[in-house]
């Protein structure tokens, strides 16, 4: 009836007031959540919104879902008419509306998440009302805070760049303080929310901008404002190091005990605790949103994919140099959190930093790849001593650095240019990495495993072949002193021993000589060798393919090995005089050389010290054929007799401990015999390799006392 009357008799509806279907509610229905929507939001701007009306709201919402487009839409309408007005109040109204949805209305979280982010999205376009910035900020990460799962991924990585944006506010007023905290705020809560869901955006980069722009490592902030690197000597104290790019020499600085205090992760746990000033220091959040980035790295693929970002960042904006002192606070920040997930990330952090080296941004920047190896040290120096797959690879990839390292020595000119003086630095660099990195493995076994696989792939090239054998020999004699777990009491390594038999057949001399030199160094490191004097023989030869090996030593010694000799390299004058001996007069001085040691350091009492490693009997016949094989070249050098002969005087050291066998004693033997005969040999003694051979057999004679065997018995 009420129907027909409005469309029959309009009139009617002024006359029939008692009529029921004509009442003014029946007539123009109000929805109830219109009426609770147009309580809330205040006549006068200044007046606060009703808790307690918007609480209704929200129940009427929970009880009610089929209305919530409604709502949404209304509200949107209303925030954005208001906003055009600016009439700020009733646009805060809007937001304290969404934001108490968020908490109470969690179910019903899909029917206003779209509605709510567009707003932040608008709001964060206005640049002129900071204020509402701020609100946006805060209202994404109440709503970043409640998220269970990854629907509105897409919506929330859109957000990035207008926060990241914001985060770099520049001035340092309070406004600018409080833009910059607000935006980093909700930067690590999305970090965070990423992280839980396993997602790394692709804008990541411009995350980690922002985030660096803000952090201030406080422990090493100089008066001045500028960071400076911070080198720690022990955990105790602490190094500045400060670079002369001039001339690379380092100098150290002591500064305060207590920089090393953000590597202690329940003090970076206690940075995290919520301050008063919040609000206003964007550094804060900075260490947040660092702290959160670790943790998105939790295997191998992501470690890498979060830390690749900052590296970039660092080679562009120089923060390597010890002077900004960024890289190195910023990697030790992030390598705490990351031990405290898993101790191998720690390891695979210092990885990738090394595989870094290579990257085309440092690749030819020996200065910046210097301050990239000081950083290393300076991380190794906490990390847990654990013999991982990642520090192995790590010792892989410095040895390949320093060969190229000696590589580049061999090949150029002795004139002392400045790129040659920065490679010798680089050089030292890395054998000092080498030292730091070996000490965390904590076992030769793995390192040995390490020397196997890089001798596999030693070229032809004698240049090459060279370098390669002599980075293996100094990594030897670095991790020398290093306790021997994994092999000991045990027989050599079959995979090294392979390589260096191999190595030992190669056509170039002086690669011989270093195969043997490191198997003397892995086999008795204590011993004296008699080639810890070639420095004094350096520049014996001028600097060419015969002499590259002696050289490159010579110009590695900035790393000290305690076992090298204790005697001093002789005069220019007599080194310029023995460059023109004969073949017979370098064997007078090789002889000299190897009257000059002995194996009494191997002996106590007459009892000898037995190495951690031993020689198999099938090893010590495989070590006499190659001898043999080596021994009858006719290229041979002093030097590659000299080799050979503390070779044997190893081996024959070596099986007086068979005590069920004397089998490879018996073949030590053969062999000094067999050498003597073909040397005394009238066909062969008119060569000029007889000399040589006499020379072999004249040391093993000088060596035989010490093993309690008469000179008489080698001449039965």
């Amino acid at each position: 009836m009420g129907v027909m009357s409005r469309r029959v008799l309009p009139v009617c509806g002024s006359i029939c007031i008692f009529c029921p279907s004509l009442r003014a509610r029946s007539r123009q229905p109000v929805k109830r959540y219109k009426k609770l929507l147009a309580e809330i939001f205040p006549k006068n701007q200044d007046i606060q919104p009703n808790d307690r009306k918007i609480g209704k709201l929200c129940e009427y919402v929970s009880k009610n879902p089929l209305r919530v487009p409604k709502i949404t839409e209304y509200l949107e309408q209303r925030f954005y008419k208001d906003l055009r007005n600016e009439n700020v109040g009733s646009a805060k109204v809007v937001l304290c509306v969404y934001r108490k949805f968020i908490s109470s209305c969690k179910e019903q979280m899909p029917l206003f998440a779209s509605s709510l982010l567009g707003i932040i999205r608008t709001l964060l376009d206005q640049t002129s009302q900071e204020e509402m910035q701020i609100l946006a900020c805060n209202v994404l990460v109440d709503f970043l805070n409640v998220q269970v799962e990854s629907t509105y991924m897409f919506n929330i990585e859109g957000l990035v760049p207008k926060l990241c944006q914001l985060a770099q506010e520049v001035g340092n007023d309070d406004r600018s303080l409080c833009l910059r905290a607000a935006g980093l705020q909700a930067l690590s809560s999305m970090v965070q929310f990423m992280g839980e869901q396993s997602h790394i955006p692709m804008e990541f980069d411009k995350i980690i901008s922002a985030t660096l722009d803000n952090f201030v490592d406080t422990q090493i902030m100089l008066l001045n404002g500028k960071l400076d690197g911070v080198i720690c000597e022990s955990p105790d104290q602490c190094s500045r190091i400060s670079t002369n790019i001039d001339d690379n020499k380092l100098s150290t600085v002591n500064i305060c005990k207590d920089a090393t205090s953000s590597s202690d992760l329940h003090n970076i746990k206690q940075q995290l605790e919520l301050p008063m000033n919040a609000s206003k220091s964007p550094s804060y959040w900075a260490k947040v949103c660092l702290y959160n980035m670790a943790g998105l790295a939790k295997e191998a693929t992501t470690v890498r994919r979060v830390l690749e970002p900052f590296f970039h960042i660092f080679d562009s904006e120089d923060c390597w140099c010890p002077e900004r002192g960024l890289a190195s606070s910023v990697l030790m920040y992030m390598q705490v959190v990351l031990e405290d997930s898993a101790a191998e990330n720690s390891h695979l952090l210092l990885s990738i930093l090394v595989k870094h080296l290579d990257h085309k941004n440092v690749a030819k920047q020996p200065l910046k790849q210097i301050s990239i190896i000081h950083v290393i040290r300076q991380l190794a120096q906490y990390v847990k001593q654990q013999a991982s797959v990642s520090l192995t690879g790590a010792l892989t990839d410095l040895l390949k650095h320093l060969r190229k390292c000696m590589q580049y020595s061999a090949d150029a000119s002795s004139s002392g240019s400045g790129a040659e003086k920065l490679n010798a630095d680089l050089q030292s660099a890395l054998e000092k990495c080498i030292s730091q990195l070996s000490s965390k493995v904590g076992d030769v076994g793995p390192i040995l495993d390490m020397m196997a696989v890089v001798l596999e792939n030693v070229p032809n090239s004698n240049i090459v072949a060279r370098t390669t054998i002599f980075s293996v020999y100094r990594t030897a004699r670095i991790v020398s002193s290093l306790p021997n777990i994994s092999y000991h009491k045990k027989t050599f390594p079959d995979a090294l021993f392979h390589q260096l038999l191999l190595a030992m057949g190669h056509t170039d001399n002086e690669t011989r000589i270093g195969a043997h030199r490191i198997l003397a160094s892995v086999l008795m490191p204590s011993l004296i060798c008699p080639w810890s004097d070639q420095k004094e023989l350096a520049s014996i030869n001028s600097f060419g393919p015969s002499s590259i090996l002696p050289k490159l030593e010579a110009k590695s010694g900035s790393f000290s090995i305690p076992e090298e000799s204790e005697e001093k390299v002789q005069s220019m004058d007599t080194l310029k005089d023995s460059q023109r001996r004969n073949d017979v007069n370098q064997s007078r001085v090789c002889r000299s050389h190897s009257n000059s040691y002995s194996f009494k350091s191997a002996m106590t009492n007459g009892n000898m010290e037995l190495a951690s490693l031993r020689l198999s009997s099938h090893q010590v016949s495989l070590l006499l054929s190659s001898i043999w094989v080596q021994a009858t070249c006719r290229e041979n050098t002093p030097f590659n007799f000299e080799a050979m002969a503390h070779t044997y005087s190893i081996a024959l050291l070596l099986t007086r401990t068979k005590t069920s066998s004397h089998v490879a004693l018996v073949r030590c033997f053969q062999l000094a015999f067999s050498l003597r005969s073909i040397s005394l040999d009238q066909e062969v003694s008119s060569s000029t390799t007889s000399a040589h051979m006499l020379h072999l057999m004249n040391i093993e004679n000088e060596k035989s006392e010490p093993f309690g065997l008469s000179r008489a018995a080698y001449t039965v």
